[in-house]
């Protein structure tokens, strides 16, 4: 079980869509996972997702995360996690497990991870910020592109 708590955890941080091909049971399971998670939760997650990406080495020297803000989320998500699988959706998850093994795990926690995002993504400044480079875009190039 070890092994599979750590591979959901690499996996909540993934935003790609991994439910295509999962089991009805995946599905099943995240459906349990994203229902049992509240707004907070969901923020946590996402801030959790931001802060594992900030430690990549083209980010990194524009974060000023410390090892304390790390451990801290670390902690956070262990125990939602925890709670996620032990309590809220053990028969979901032991059914995801039989069926489809480890990936059954990951194309549910792809998209609890799709779900945190989404919590970010809801905020108006982050829309704003990431649609800005539409101001730098060549028009002339697309009108010849797309004639």
């Amino acid at each position: 079980m070890k092994k599979i708590l750590l591979t959901t955890s690499l996996f909540l941080s993934s935003i790609l869509p991994s439910y295509v091909s999962a089991s009805q049971e995946a599905q099943q399971l995240a459906v349990c996972l994203t229902d049992s998670l509240n707004g907070k939760e969901r923020k946590n997650l996402a801030k959790w997702i931001y802060l594992g990406m900030s430690t990549h080495s083209i980010i990194k020297p524009f974060s000023n995360v410390t090892e304390q803000d790390m451990d801290e989320t670390n902690r956070y998500v262990g125990a939602l996690v925890t709670r996620l699988l032990t309590e809220d959706c053990p028969k979901q998850a032991r059914a995801a497990i039989e069926v489809g093994g480890q990936g059954a795990m990951e194309n549910a926690f792809g998209i609890v991870g799709e779900v945190a995002m989404q919590e970010l993504m809801a905020e108006p400044s982050v829309g704003n910020a990431l649609g800005a480079f539409d101001k730098y875009l060549d028009q002339d190039k697309f009108d010849k592109a797309f004639q």
